[in-house]
């Protein structure tokens, strides 16, 4: 079966890296996994625009489909040059919904650009799926996209760890979320050792963004985490995101409040458990539990006033004993969650 994903031709980005995944994983079960895209020479990906020859055509879609190299995505191309039928959405950042708002963070601004995106979804396909188990939308199914590779897993070995804390990710809609894990860092801040956060705009909002998009997404406090000594650096690249990871004794795992809400899942939410390090989790329990399993629920992030400050020194006084809860983790997102279960499930779904 030959699957043709539309989405950015990117090298270095967590969505491409998932469809590059696929194509690994594809050509070991005597499938293609093909990105829609000129012909490049030197690419990781195996790009045509061969529309015509693919069983499926998959449009994997977040909210910056107008806002890449000030140029929108073609989805005008492959949609004119397929049936309806072979035509598949994966609404990767819970774009098909209402406006929906938690806190400062919002899918959609008003309600002219909820129906926009709605009727955008609508004349691509009928099959439309979120990377969630809860689907808010009648017509909506659940299909996770992203997904958990064993062969990324680093040994856990906490003897001689250069962080205390590491957090790789850039400051989108979630400043409020690293806040409440630095709130409870402060208190013991003399015992936790180095801190660093690896991304993109916890400086600074990028040149250009607006009010009031600009103080939402954006927010941060450069005088706190100067206050207490985070050192901050530029993004790395894909492949550095696990190692960097594993300079730390325990990494938050952080998602925007959408989100977390709607507990949609993301590439991160698969590699933090392969690092060598201990996930601690600032997301509803409810959702860490259904996708890593009961044990993962002693890795949640207290809240604040229940123990946050105390949870967090037990990590870094007991790494053997969350060693052994990583390590269910890892068996069970291998088992539930491998790049190769995730693609049986998508040839089902192409196949229904």
């Amino acid at each position: 079966m030959r699957l043709m994903f539309v989405y950015w031709h990117v090298e270095n980005a967590g969505s491409a890296q998932t469809i590059y995944n696929y194509s690994q994983v594809a050509k070991a079960l005597g499938h293609e996994v093909v990105l829609y895209a000129p012909e490049t020479p030197n690419s990781r990906f195996n790009c045509s625009l061969d529309v015509e020859a693919a069983d499926a055509v998959i449009f994997l879609l977040e909210w910056n489909i107008y806002l890449h190299d000030n140029k929108p995505l073609d989805l005008e191309g492959p949609v004119r040059r397929t049936p309806r039928g072979r035509r598949i959405v994966i609404d990767d950042d819970g774009m098909y919904n209402d406006v929906l708002r938690v806190g400062e963070d919002y899918n959609h601004s008003d309600a002219d650009g909820s129906r926009q995106r709605i009727e955008l979804y609508d004349w691509i396909s009928d099959r439309i799926f979120q990377p969630t188990l809860h689907p808010l939308r009648p017509n909506v199914q659940t299909f996770f996209f992203h997904a958990y590779d064993p062969a990324w897993e680093v040994p856990l070995d906490f003897s001689a760890k250069e962080y205390g804390m590491v957090y790789v990710g850039s400051n989108w809609f979630r400043w409020r979320a690293m806040q409440m894990v630095l709130q409870a860092v402060a208190p013991i801040r003399d015992r936790i050792g180095r801190i660093k956060i690896v991304g993109h705009n916890w400086e600074e909002p990028p040149l250009g963004a607006e009010s009031p998009f600009r103080e939402a997404a954006y927010a941060t406090d450069p005088a706190y985490l100067d206050m207490l000594n985070v050192e901050r650096m530029p993004a790395v690249p894909i492949e550095q995101v696990i190692p960097t990871m594993s300079k730390g004794i325990f990494n938050p795992v952080l998602l925007r409040p959408v989100f977390n809400h709607l507990r949609l899942v993301n590439p991160r939410l698969f590699e933090t458990p392969a690092a060598n390090t201990i996930p601690l989790f600032g997301l509803d329990p409810e959702y860490v539990q259904e996708i890593y399993g009961d044990r993962a629920l002693e890795l949640v992030l207290a809240g604040p006033g229940d123990g946050a400050s105390e949870q967090i020194l037990d990590l870094l006084h007991r790494p053997g004993y969350y060693t052994e809860i990583v390590k269910d983790m890892r068996r069970h997102l291998a088992e539930k969650h491998s790049y190769t279960t995730r693609l049986k499930e998508l040839i089902e779904i192409v196949k229904d």
